[in-house]
């Protein structure tokens, strides 16, 4: 039986494939890691400069592996 594969690497806040201009919009905005994420409006995201719709796709399965959703 194979483990779930975790949505983060050890030492890497964020899911692969979420690119870096998408890091570094996170970053600013004070989120650090995924999990906090699951307060914050996906639309809200979105609106972040160097925000796409790839990484919030990413983003949204890296919540819902752990049982969370953005605010709405």
């Amino acid at each position: 039986m194979q483990k779930k594969k975790a949505a983060t690497s050890a030492g890497e806040p964020w899911p692969k494939g979420v690119a870096k201009p998408a890091q570094r919009a996170l970053v600013a905005a004070g989120y650090t890691s995924v999990d906090q994420l699951a307060n914050a409006r996906q639309a809200d995201l979105a609106a972040l400069h160097g925000m796409g719709a790839k990484a919030l796709d990413i983003l949204r399965n890296a919540l819902k592996q752990s049982g969370k959703s953005f605010r709405g």
